[in-house]
């Protein structure tokens, strides 16, 4: 009896090969093959649709302009925060893939959110990794009041797709997709094949009666999601769960959506009792100190604008090579703005060591925030403190000058409302110095240099280190 042929399946792209290697030739992930049976073929040919007879099919298109211009009516999660990452809330017919490191508060999440939900719709929580038990005591440690929630600890597709069918739910929820087994498939739950079919039958499912599903998926080590890629193609939105262990607060992100704003951010925070939506973010990421190498950006994720606090720390290098270390802002956006002071300014800092950290822990990504950083650096150099409710915005070129940045007046108003009466912005903005309908002092500058003396009062480049 002849072995049966078998093929190496990537684990992260599904890409397939006859043959082992250490790294995939198509997404590059190493060590992610894994040998499976190749699936068997009856050697006979199908014929194609031109070789068929053709018989008249009824037409299945629709006009656009038949569709009529009512809008979707979206459903209500029950957390604002939530809603907004989604663009206003769940889409029926959709499905939504939340992501995030173990532990998070993904099932949290979605299991708080159903309970609001099931007060006013059909709403169905498959858990395929706990007990109905295990679910249940958690429900009722989070509070849980509402008895309509439908529960099913079940983890095959069949009998999980045969209940989605019976119950015909408005939304369910699926904890999580890769622990879901599809019996007619060989290889392992969790593996790509799995994955695959498990959210296309889910999908299938989903379109033809019109329920939203919310899928929650694992992440890899290098905090990807894991699964084939085809996955995310396969979903609506994708929203990913951050947070740091050693803090309280969540970060909700929207990587993918078909129906609202990409990376929009929803803010919540883990208590005793679950987790609680944050409606004043800004407050977590603004450190309130007033010492030198403290400046305060706005910066926006999203529609979202987040007042945040950047903090600087330069001193004498004891190394051959000095240290640059940056939390919160890639470490190569800092050695070029390092070397833009250094050139435009004559500021010797690569005689100095130099940190920088986001205060609360967010990741700034933006070139908006390039002033800021500047400005904290240039302060801590000079050992100086920023004046008291000043913001500073402006993306940093390798000349020296300064670029605007995008929704100026949101970021403007929301430091306003916070209690900022002075902002430092490029030249060219719009607004106009001293915006009056703001009620705040605006200082245009088209440099750095320009921009700094601004801010700190006085000419970093006057006198020496």
């Amino acid at each position: 009896m002849s072995r049966p042929a078998s093929i190496f399946v990537c684990q992260s792209c599904g890409a397939q090969t006859r043959q082992f290697f250490g790294r995939c030739s198509s997404c590059g992930s190493w060590n992610s093959l894994v040998e499976q049976t190749a699936p068997k073929h009856d050697g006979r040919r199908r014929r194609a649709p031109a070789e068929a007879a053709k018989a008249p099919v009824a037409r299945r298109s629709t006009a656009m302009a038949d569709l009529g211009d009512r809008p979707i009516q979206r459903l209500e999660s029950g957390y604002p925060e939530l809603d907004r990452v989604l663009g206003g809330g769940v889409v029926p017919g959709s499905l939504v893939l939340v992501g995030g490191d173990p532990g998070i508060g993904k099932s949290t999440l979605l299991l708080q959110s159903a309970s609001v939900m099931a007060n006013r719709l059909s709403v169905l929580y498959v858990s395929a990794e706990e007990s109905a038990q295990q679910v249940k005591l958690r429900w009722l440690r989070l509070g849980g009041e509402s008895e309509g929630l439908q529960l099913l600890a079940e983890t095959d597709l069949e009998l999980v797709l045969e209940e989605l069918e019976a119950l015909q739910p408005d939304v369910a929820i699926i904890d999580s997709i890769q622990a879901l087994h599809d019996a007619n498939l060989s290889s392992a739950p969790g593996s790509v094949a799995q994955v695959r079919e498990c959210a296309a039958s889910l999908q299938r499912l989903a379109k033809r009666q019109n329920t939203a599903l919310l899928l929650v998926g694992h992440v890899t080590k290098e905090g990807l999601l894991a699964g084939p890629k085809v996955l995310e193609h396969l979903v609506d939105a994708v929203l990913t769960f951050e947070g740091d262990r050693f803090a309280s607060h969540r970060l909700l992100r929207a990587v993918k959506n078909r129906f609202g704003a990409t990376h929009e951010l929803g803010v919540f925070e883990m208590q005793g009792q679950g987790l609680v939506e944050v409606n004043n973010p800004s407050e977590l990421f603004l450190s309130g100190d007033e010492a030198s190498g403290v400046a305060t950006i706005v910066a926006c994720e999203g529609t979202r604008p987040l007042v945040v606090d950047l903090q600087a720390l330069v001193s004498t290098t004891s190394y051959a090579s000095p240290r640059r270390t940056a939390t919160g802002i890639a470490v190569n956006r800092l050695h070029q703005i390092l070397a833009v002071l250094e050139k435009h300014m004559g500021l010797p800092l690569s005689r100095f060591d130099c940190y920088l950290a986001v205060a609360g822990g967010l990741d700034v990504e933006e070139p908006g925030a390039d002033l800021g950083v500047a400005a904290a650096v240039v302060a801590s150099y000079r050992d100086l403190i920023l004046p008291a409710g000043t913001v500073l915005l402006g993306e940093l070129g390798l000349g020296g000058q300064l670029r605007p940045v995008g929704q100026l007046e949101l970021r403007l108003q929301e430091a306003v409302r916070l209690g900022f009466r002075r902002a430092v912005v490029p030249k060219g903005c719009g607004l106009g110095t001293g915006e009056a309908s703001l009620n705040l002092e605006l200082h245009e500058a088209g440099s750095i240099t320009e921009a700094l003396v601004l801010a700190l009062g006085v000419n970093p480049a006057d006198h020496d280190a």
